[in-house]
């Protein structure tokens, strides 16, 4: 008999910025206890840095920001989605006195790996995998 699988946990948030730190929590929170601390952090970080990417570049206000987040084949899986037709990419030059374009340089650093995967009927998800046996 096959083994059934873990049901991933999903949130939505409005798309405003103060949802930032609520889905940082909400992962946060969700994480079971006995996990590696630093993997704990990197998933925050990646969070922080996924929807803050879909608040600004994916959404406009009245739309709504999903969250997953769920372990599977060794890794933590967290996809972040919004309705944007934008595809995120690295800028691995960003000027040195930009205030932001290094996001995705941290997720491209801290995960195992990641992509971007358009949805089936509207926008895009964006899903990084961070190794449970390994961190950063």
């Amino acid at each position: 008999m096959p083994e059934i699988p873990v049901v991933p946990t999903v949130w939505r948030f409005p798309a405003h910025p103060s949802s930032v730190g609520r889905a940082r929590h909400a992962v946060a929170e969700a994480l079971p206890y006995g996990l590696p601390p630093q993997l704990g952090i990197e998933l925050g970080l990646i969070t922080s840095e996924l929807v803050t990417n879909a608040v600004r570049h994916g959404t406009c206000a009245d739309d709504q920001v999903e969250l997953v987040l769920w372990p599977a084949d060794g890794h933590y899986w967290l996809a972040v989605s919004d309705p944007g037709t934008g595809k995120p990419a690295v800028d691995h030059r960003p000027p040195p006195d930009a205030e932001s374009g290094r996001g995705l340089l941290l997720v491209d650093g801290l995960a195992a790996v990641w992509a971007v995967v358009p949805r089936p009927f509207r926008g895009k998800s964006v899903i990084a995998g961070l190794a449970l046996g390994e961190s950063g």
